[in-house]
């Protein structure tokens, strides 16, 4: 009886966790990976990845950077390995308390705070360094919008793969190339 219990409560919160948020689904080369867009906390982040997905940007790039035990990273290069054009920066809000724990999709960005455009990461740890500490340089952190809800065994098979050099990058590249076939809404 307290098996079922459990289980009928751990359905409810995680079918009460979709409501009103988006969720699209990544299809790649090794596997789906469905992700529950936070709109409420970081809604200038998503509205910019949500742009980017609904003019099938993401079709055909792949994971360029694959980091063991941190993360894996794409959203910005093409099969060959150039570099998509984006749209304006969008402005960090890793400030809105969602922190960079496993299973989580955080903005890719540059040194500069507010650069982030297209390129995204999947946390496949907890990365506590990446969360917000402060509104300077080195305290902004990194922007999370959503949480893998299906597909984490597809994020730890790229995870896997061995990397070595390729195209502009001098390490961290999959071997294997992990295409981003498309990125489509599929909960609105």
């Amino acid at each position: 009886m307290k098996a079922l219990l459990l289980a009928i409560t751990t359905f409810f919160f995680s079918v009460q966790s979709w409501a009103g948020d988006p969720v699209v689904r990544i299809e790649t080369s090794h596997g789906n990976i469905d992700i529950e867009l936070n709109a409420k906390q970081a809604p200038k982040t998503v509205a910019n990845f949500l742009n980017y997905v609904n003019k099938d940007f993401y079709n055909n790039t792949i994971f360029h950077r694959v980091i063991k035990s941190f993360m894996i990273q794409g959203g910005g290069f093409t099969t060959d390995y150039q570099k998509k054009d984006t749209q304006p920066p969008v402005e960090n809000e890793a400030d809105n308390g969602l922190k960079n724990n496993r299973g989580t999709i955080a903005m890719a960005r540059t040194n500069m705070p507010h650069s982030a455009t297209a390129q995204f990461f999947i946390n496949t740890k907890d990365n506590d360094f990446l969360n917000f500490r402060s509104k300077t340089m080195r305290g902004w952190g990194y922007t999370v919008f959503g949480k893998v809800i299906n597909g984490m065994a597809t994020v730890d098979k790229i995870e896997a793969e061995k990397t070595s050099a390729a195209g502009p990058f001098s390490r961290d590249v999959p071997n294997t190339q992990v295409i981003i076939k498309s990125i489509q809404v599929i909960k609105e």
